[in-house]
């Protein structure tokens, strides 16, 4: 769906919702990548040096110094608005999680190395569509590319998926046959994450974009036809579960073989 980019940015601007140290303004999420639809809200991100609010802004905790990140949502064309203000010192400190250093530290440990509305931050980054600021995006852009963002992404994903398929061999040794289904499912998808991680398709906090995260991976290891036959669990057969099962099970084996952090 076209966006008015323009129409965007002066909306905001009219409400006096940009401040004046505003380095960066961008709309992000699926409405950037084009995958929104007419009910979609707009989600925006406003990068700034100096904190600002507003009295109708709400403060969202965030795991940063300062330890907030300003919250307004408004309507404007039959759309929702939601703005998040971040500062430039934040980002700052979200990249320094994801240092090589910190990767070396988050492999030796359980965990994850950024919380999930760091990890969002991030990831949109590298998706969104400036409104203000394309060399603060640009920049940053390279900067997520250099650190160890999609390595420390890939090797959680395969964590998890190897704990799912785990669980699921103990449960079909049990002849635990439903609980062995749904971890498989739990396997699949962290393993296709995983995948698409390794091609710079980020977003598994939000499995409802799996599909199209794919398509936009084009991974060559797996067609999206055999990847949407599991996911939609095409060929199951309920009278002979573990066929289905086994059959994720191997995929997944041989698609974390391949699979490069």
């Amino acid at each position: 769906m076209q966006l008015d980019v323009g129409r965007i940015l002066d909306t905001l601007r009219d409400r006096r919702l940009v401040p004046d140290t505003c380095q960066a303004a961008f709309l992000v999420g699926s409405a950037a990548r084009g995958w929104g639809n007419k009910k979609s809200d707009l989600d925006i991100y406003l990068v700034s040096d100096e904190p600002w609010t507003e009295p109708e802004m709400v403060g969202v905790s965030v795991p940063l110094q300062p330890p907030v990140v300003q919250w307004h949502t408004f309507y404007a064309d039959n759309r929702g608005r939601d703005l998040a203000y971040w500062l430039d010192t934040q980002v700052d400190q979200m990249l320094a999680k994801v240092s090589w250093g910190a990767f070396d530290q988050v492999t030796a440990a359980s965990g994850d190395a950024l919380a999930a509305r760091e990890e969002i931050f991030l990831e949109r980054v590298m998706t969104c569509m400036p409104l203000v600021g394309e060399d603060w995006v640009a920049r940053r852009r390279a900067e997520i590319d250099a650190s160890a963002f999609r390595s420390i992404l890939v090797t959680r994903s395969l964590g998890k998926a190897e704990l799912a398929v785990e669980d699921t061999v103990g449960q079909l040794e049990a002849d635990d046959l439903t609980s062995a289904v749904l971890s498989a499912r739990i396997a699949l998808g962290h393993t296709v994450d995983a995948l698409l991680e390794e091609r710079g398709q980020f977003g598994s906090n939000i499995p409802k974009w799996r599909a199209r995260r794919f398509l936009a991976a084009e991974p060559v290891t797996l067609t999206f036809a055999k990847y949407w036959e599991l996911e939609t669990m095409r060929d199951f057969n309920p009278d002979d579960p573990s066929k289905w099962i086994n059959e994720v099970l191997t995929l997944c084996q041989d698609l974390s073989l391949k699979i490069e952090v």
